[in-house]
């Protein structure tokens, strides 16, 4: 197994080895740095096209890059050999083509054996390419391992990572502009809209408040369980009882996992928890379906308010990307918006399979970590990917109509909530629909009817002060 990548995995048209295992032997691409086991699982399950996500791989890499480490402090590998396993691991870190290397599809075998062993046959491949003797893929690169503890701890520390480098500060960039944006519309007031249908006013920099809060609160979740997730059942090996893994593995391993990511790992209070479950999973899962909820909210109110700009509410006017008909001339289209609306509903169907796997513990293992592995890193990525646009192309840069927002306002018959306290409920009710009946400013019917000052309803009816509440 020491022969050249190809350029593509499995490539076509190429010579062939024999490699063996357990179960006999089995044909593998000659160049391929892969062997037996992880051809088997190419053969076996050519489902979905769809390998293992990079970050989960980078993750196992790092998982066994710090198992080396302290395999070699404990003297079950000697130093040359533990220190060869490392630099494979480094250099497939820095390899752009990682993925090649990795064909393993998602739907395959539900421990993540198939990745695991993907990964230590790779890395035995190169290990034995720098020492120059042969390297076990089984007895050296998963020594103390099993793919039963390196499978779930692999799903924790990509998520953190992931969480921590992607997510959360494109969260904090999309914070931030919407508090930019409402900075600047302070002064201006419009409808405000419950069930769709005109209430009282608010002003713009509300609105933004809100969805500022929405993305914060987020945040705050999401860092809340980061404690949780950094927790990782490295160590637990077979079944949770740390089998095979020597007394000291422990601590060496979380300690060097933990110097070079720069993230405090830490072994789980509870292997068999974690290896029989995978709750916190779960949990993350649900967080994330919450942010994207919060997006759908932000999105589809950019779209009705930018709706139009002559039949809809036309309040603002969102920045023009692209034409957005084939055949309609200056149509332009949210397409910001929409594209988020889309994040937020893969994200949700990816809580709903999440969830059916989180079911899957069935007595020591969860038997479907790949799924959720998967479908855990695409809501960070997607999620992560749109805020910066949904920040920058669209809450950053839209335009408010002013006069459009003035118009709506002075005609709203939903202010003659302000003079319940006055009037009560029934006169109020009377001038509303007499107002919006006759299409009339609502201050020209309340005069008639209230039996108020035109002073004192300008005042009572002045939109700014109902913004903030009457005070």
């Amino acid at each position: 197994m020491t022969e050249d990548a190809p350029d593509t995995l499995p490539p076509d048209g190429l010579e062939w080895r024999t490699e063996s295992d357990s179960m006999g032997e089995v044909q593998v691409p000659a160049r391929a740095l892969y062997g037996a086991q992880t051809q088997r699982a190419v053969l076996n399950f050519a489902i979905s096209g769809q390998p293992m996500p990079r970050r989960f791989i980078a993750a196992l890499l790092l998982i066994k890059m710090a198992a080396a480490r302290a395999n070699m402090h404990l003297g079950l590998l000697t130093p040359d050999l533990g220190q060869a396993v490392v630099q494979a691991c480094q250099l497939l870190l820095e390899d752009e083509d990682l993925m090649r290397h990795f064909p393993v599809d998602v739907f395959q075998t539900g421990s993540g054996t198939s990745s695991n062993m993907n990964a230590n046959e790779v890395i035995a491949t190169l290990a034995a390419r720098g020492l120059g003797r042969s390297v076990s893929p089984n007895d050296h690169v998963n020594c103390s391992q099993s793919s039963n503890d390196v499978v779930p701890s692999a799903i924790h520390v990509s998520a953190v990572l992931a969480l921590r480098h992607e997510l959360l500060p494109a969260l904090e960039h999309l914070a931030d502009a919407i508090a930019d944006k409402a900075g600047t519309l302070g002064a201006i007031l419009k409808t405000g809209r419950t069930h769709l249908m005109d209430a009282m006013p608010v002003r713009m920099d509300q609105v933004l408040q809100g969805w500022e809060q929405q993305v914060c609160d987020n945040i705050e979740r999401l860092q809340a369980l980061l404690p949780q997730l950094q927790r990782l059942a490295q160590g637990g090996t077979a079944v949770g009882t740390g089998v095979n893994a020597p007394p000291g593995f422990v601590p060496r391993f979380y300690a060097d996992l933990s110097a070079h990511t720069g993230v405090a790992f830490e072994p789980t209070s509870s292997f068999f928890a974690q290896m029989g479950a995978q709750d916190t999973a779960v949990a993350l899962s649900g967080q994330l379906k919450a942010v994207a909820v919060t997006f759908m909210k932000i999105a589809n109110d950019l779209r009705w308010m930018n709706s139009g700009p002559l039949a809809g509410l036309g309040e603002i006017e969102l920045e023009a990307l692209q034409p957005g008909s084939s055949i309609m001339p200056g149509k332009v289209n949210p397409v910001i918006a929409e594209a988020a609306t889309m994040v937020a509903a893969q994200v949700i169907g990816n809580d709903a399979a999440i969830t059916v796997a989180g079911q899957s513990g069935n007595f020591e293992l969860n038997v479907m970590l790949p799924l959720i592995a998967r479908n855990l890193l695409e809501s960070i990525e997607l999620l992560g990917r749109v805020s910066r646009p949904l920040a920058d192309k669209t809450i950053a840069s839209f335009r408010v109509n002013e006069t459009r927002l003035r118009d709506a306002l002075s005609r709203n018959p939903i202010l003659a909530t302000a003079l319940n306290p006055i009037v009560g409920y029934m006169t109020a009710a009377q001038i509303a629909k007499q107002a919006y009946a006759q299409g009339r400013p609502i201050i020209d019917v309340a005069e008639e009817l209230s039996g108020l000052e035109r002073a004192q309803l300008e005042t009572l009816l002045d939109p700014e002060r109902l913004a903030r509440g009457g005070g």
